[in-house]
This record gives structure tokens, sequence and C-alpha cells, in this order.
């Protein structure tokens, strides 16, 4: 159950936080030979001989749960990080020989042999010794207590640089490098007395992320949310360092993942706790108060370069970058590691390559208490929560906490890039790059002939298809799959050409590509502009949604259908701005069910009206009771605004 071997050591690690230790040292000696050896010594309380026969020699002991149940704490405040009793056979997952040391204050020292090449030659556990041996202290003399742990007759002999070095960071990041957070009390430390080099001159977390252009931190504790947003500068980029500070606000946690949780179409249900946008006291159950702090880098190449030593902060991120977590400033494995993209950020970032965080950029933690996370459970291998309905929670938590973070980034990505001079939109400039690469490789291979009229009326009309979409203000799911589809798809022509496959294939996609654009393109170009009547238009978009308003307890209110309403003609297409319609009142459903969750709920409503005194012709007023949006109006208009706030 447990991973690796560097797992298990990890558990030990642990394991000497529950017995109170200040400082636990791990060495592993021998490394490159054919008999390398690992010890773990701690200076923690130790154990009496009734301990250790009576709960370490008994498999998956209960008593860290029943301490963690009652919340009896240890001399120094803590609470165990363990509860099934399973962190102390990671002895037996490293190696064939395990003796133990230990000493409890006031008492004898205890060792303990376990040979497992004798264990196996029973037929029963039952029936093989274990020998314990009582003696005069030899180890921890005088006051001290303790454990030390030798394992030998390792079963996993072969130790590379790689390997320590992921240990290193490992065992030494349990408590988090950025001080509030981690425990002062506690410090692991290793050894390789054999190749100190390895570790050596490994850069010093904290320094490193002083270079980091952004920090932000934020706290939510169920009632108020508040946060603190950084830009420290960029050398030699005139862009002024700014701050961001909001106290007391509402935390707006993104919407459930499926594209439409709607129960009158989709036959799903979600609960209510994951369908609100709004977080509260109940959405911290079982987790608690949480609180983060991040420092997000930029490793583009003109912004690396003005950084300076690009290679240092590459190299540090590769090891480090990623958003951990620490329950009572202790980590909780394996968040932050490179295969547990838990917050999904790498895949967001695929589908929006422009904008977000991936984690190669960004070194955070988020903490929360032992005391008050008892719904969120670590699995029995050790490798994060059991991903019930409180993970889930957790995690909606944590995507709603960093989304002014990555907001107010874009903001600044922005300036930087018209100072630099590559102002172009990034949704046109995710298609144009790979294509203007595309055009190299097709021209390497004479293909240029044939490929190139294709790919100039792929970008004509992506661009034409995407500012026409803009301009009529609709949006939607299917036309959102095709933008989708075109980006991946160009993206898939660029890696088959760059693999040298048989290039025959590549104009048939092409041409592919081209069918599902023109399609899309003729269903815009054919909505003309002509004289509407938004009385009707208006009436239409109500007849649509009848059944959705009373599905969903929505009170509408709609003066501008009434019978004795005036008249308001303007030019415009009718489909689209029907459409354009639609969607707003299918995004104020959604956001009012999830600000107002229960069925019996009587606080969405709705108001659709005319206005005509605005300078530039009439217009539609559309309000709902739902949570409001909380971003600039300059940012709101932008397209494509990376943000799920409403």
């Amino acid at each position: 159950m447990i991973g690796t071997p560097r797992l298990a050591v990890f558990e030990l690690v642990k394991n000497a936080y529950d017995a109170d230790a200040s400082q636990v040292v791990v060495e592993i000696a021998g490394i490159g030979s054919d008999d390398p050896t690992i010890r773990v010594t701690d200076d923690g309380s130790g154990m009496s001989v009734d301990t250790v026969q009576d709960i370490w020699l008994v498999i998956a002991h209960d008593h860290k749960e029943k301490q963690l149940s009652k919340k009896k704490r240890t001399e120094k405040g803590r609470l165990p990080l363990g509860s099934k009793g399973l962190g102390r056979l990671s002895v037996h997952k490293l190696g064939n020989k395990i003796r133990m040391i230990t000493r409890a204050k006031h008492e004898h020292e205890v060792v303990v042999d376990i040979d497992w090449n004798k264990m196996i030659e029973h037929e029963f556990l039952s029936d093989a010794e274990v020998d314990i041996e009582l003696r005069d202290p030899e180890v921890f003399t005088g006051e001290l207590t303790g454990t030390e742990l030798q394992i030998m007759e390792l079963r996993d002999k072969r130790w590379t640089r790689g390997e320590v070095r992921r240990l290193y960071r490992q065992i030494t990041s349990i408590s988090s490098p950025f001080g509030q957070v981690g425990r002062d009390d506690f410090q692991a430390i290793l050894q390789v007395p054999d190749v100190p080099q390895w570790i050596e001159r490994l850069p010093e977390p904290t320094e490193l992320l002083k270079r980091a252009p952004w920090k932000y931190t934020f706290e939510f504790d169920g009632e108020s949310f508040c946060y603190h947003y950084s830009f420290r500068g960029i050398p030699g980029i005139q862009r002024q360092a700014r701050d961001v500070e909001e106290r007391q606000v509402s935390l707006l946690v993104p919407p459930p993942e499926a594209e439409d949780d709607d129960p009158l179409f989709s036959g799903k249900a979600q609960s209510t706790s994951l369908r609100k946008v709004i977080a509260d006291m109940k959405s911290i159950e079982g987790i608690g108060p949480i609180s983060g702090e991040f420092y997000v880098f930029d490793l583009t190449p003109r912004i690396a370069k003005q950084m300076g030593e690009t290679k240092l902060i590459k190299d540090f991120l590769d090891e480090n970058g990623g958003i951990r977590v620490y329950r009572d400033g202790i980590r909780v494995y394996d968040y932050g590691e490179r295969s547990n993209d838990w917050l999904g950020l790498d895949l967001k970032r695929v589908n929006n390559p422009t904008r977000g965080l991936s984690r190669n950029i960004v070194v955070g933690h988020i903490s929360i208490n032992q005391d008050s996370s008892s719904s969120l459970v670590e699995k029995s291998n050790r490798e994060g929560f059991i991903e019930n309905e409180a993970y889930e929670r957790f995690r909606k938590l944590v995507l709603g906490a960093i989304d002014p973070l990555q907001r107010e980034r874009e903001v600044d990505r922005k300036a930087i890039r018209e100072l630099l001079g590559e102002a172009q939109d990034p949704e046109v400039r995710s298609i144009m790059e790979p294509v203007s690469k595309i055009r190299v490789i097709a021209s390497k291979n004479n293909l240029s002939g044939k490929i190139d009229p294709l790919l100039d009326r792929i970008e004509y009309e992506y661009v034409e298809m995407k500012n026409r979409l803009l301009s009529t203000g609709i949006s939607g799911t299917s036309l959102a799959v095709v933008f989708h589809e075109i980006e991946q798809g160009v993206r898939s022509l660029y890696k088959n050409m760059e693999n040298h496959p048989e290039l025959e294939s590549i104009a048939s996609q092409v041409e592919e590509m081209m069918k599902l654009l023109d399609g899309f393109s003729d269903l815009l170009r054919k909505k003309d502009r002509k004289p509407t009547d938004l009385k009707k238009l208006i009436r239409r978009a109500r007849d649509l949604n009848k059944m959705r308003f009373r599905h969903h307890n929505v009170k509408l209110i709609c003066p501008a259908v009434e019978d004795d309403a005036p008249e308001v003609m303007v030019s415009c297409s009718f489909g689209l701005t029907l459409g354009a319609i639609t969607n707003i009142i299918d995004n104020a459903i959604y956001w009012m069910r999830a600000k107002w969750p229960n069925e019996d709920d009587t606080g969405r409503s709705l108001y659709i009206g005319i206005d005509e005194d605005f300078d530039n012709g009439p217009a539609i007023i559309i309000s709902d009771t739902g949570p409001g949006f909380r971003d600039l109006p300059s940012e709101l208009v932008r397209p494509f605004y990376p943000t799920f706030s409403k």
C-alpha cells in the first residue's frame, strides 16, 4: 500500500512527529555498495516495553485513532497525523532486517530485532519470534528519550542522485518552507555521508521565493474571505508594482464541472453543497478554516530573461512547483508532487494555454487544522485524501480562493505584453503561433502549395467567426466546442508534422478542420440585421423559457410584454439577439439556483424590461437576484475574461 521507498521514509518521519520529536535525522549510508542501510533517529517521547509489545508490535492498533477522536493532544500540542497504525509498517517496506532502539522517560532502553528471513519460515505469524531486550541506556543516555530505527538488507538497494534529491525535498518539506505555516518545533534532516555533494548547494527556497513576481495570500473562515494580491515587479519591465487587498468579501466557488447540471434537461441532480457558488459555514463543515500562500513565476522566454538565473529558477520550480497541503503545519503527501494535478490546473491550462496557473510556475500551500478537518481522511496508502464529498468541497474552496490571483495576474500580464509589444489577442495567438510553425514544416516538406491556402482560410475563418461571435454577444457550448476542436486540431496537426508522419494524410486533416469551420461560419453569416420589435423578441425569449421558470421557481417580472407596452423597433439580427438573451437567462437561472439552492427558495427573481433613455438607443435590461458580479466593468467586457464569477 505504501508505493515507494521514499514514501515509506516519509511515513517514519511523520511517526517521529507524532512522538513529539523536535528533530528527526534520516541517514542513508553505503550508497553505491551492495549493502546500503537506512537509519531514522528522533528525539521524541520514545516507547516503554509495554508500549512496544502491546501497541507497536500489534498490526493496525487503534490507539492513535482514539487519541484523535478524543482530540487528545501531546505535550507539544500535537494531534497524531496517523490513525490506522499502518505507518510503522514502513520499516518492513524498506528492508528485511530491522532493529529498533527506543527509550521512554525514566525507562530502560528497549531493543527490538526483526529478521524477515527467519519470520517467513513460519507458516503462521503467531509462531514467529521477535526478540525484545531491556538494557541500560546506551544510545539514549542520561535524560535523553527517543527512537532509532536501523533498517538493513534493503529491498531496494539502488539509491540514485535523483532519488536522494527527491527524498531530500520530500522529508524536508514535511514542514513548510513558507515559515509561518510550518512548525518551528519540528525539523527533518537528511544525511548521505557517502555522497554529501548530492544534496549540497541546493537552492534555499526562501531566497528564491523572494524573486517571484507575484505573491498571493488568502484566508477563509466560513463567513468572510480575505485576500492580498501583490505584483512585485519584474526587473527591466516598466510595469509598476501594485497591491490589491480585499477584506470580508464573499468567496465564490466554481460551478459544477458538468456542462449542464439542470435536472430538467440532464436528469441529474447534484448535492446542495456542491451547487453553491457562495461559500458559507456549511461549505467548510468537516474541513474547517483554510488559508494559503502562493508565489508565482513567469517562464516565458522574454520575461524569464529579465529575471536572470533562469536555469536556477526553472530547476527550483521543477523540484518544488505545485500546491501542497499542510495540516497543523505538517505536509499531507502527495499534494504538490508532479504526478498529482489535484486542482486540475494543468488541464485548465491545456484548454486555455495563454492564461491561468500551471503547477510548474507556482509554489504554494494550503493550510488546514487537524482539529476541524475530520472529514478529510487520508488514504491508507498515504497518497492524499479519500475523494469523498468533503474533499470535493475542499477542492472547490481552494479553486475559488485562487480565482482572484488568476484574474489579477492576467491584468498585469496583459499590461506586460503590451509593454513588450506582444499585445495580440491571446485567443487568436493560440491559433496563429502553431499555424506559423506548421507553415515552416510544410515548406521543408514541399507541401506549402497544397497546405498554405487551407491554412490561410483557417486563420481567416477562425478570426472572423470569433469576432462575429463577440460582436453579437452570443455564446454557448456548441460554439465553444468548435473553437476548442479547431485549436486542438491545429496543435495536433503541428505535432504530427513535427514527428514526420505519413505526409499524405496532412492535407486531409486540414480539410477536415475546414469543413467544421465552414458549417459554423455559414450559421453566423445568415443572421442578417433587419427592423425588429423588441417586445416580440422578449416575448419569444419568455415563451422559450416558461417551463424553466416554473421548474426552478423563478419569479419573472417582465413589463415589456404587457399588452399596453409600446412597440420598440430596432435594427438587429432576431436570431442572434434571441440567442444572447436566452444565454443570459440561462446563466441567471444557474447562478440563482446556486445562490438559492433549495427548491422552495423564494429569492429567485428575474426582471426583463426595455429602457429607451440611453443615448445610443433602446436597451434591454435584464436583472437577477444571483450572487452578482465582483469584477471591474473594464475587465468584464474583455473577451473570454478568465473567471467563473458571475
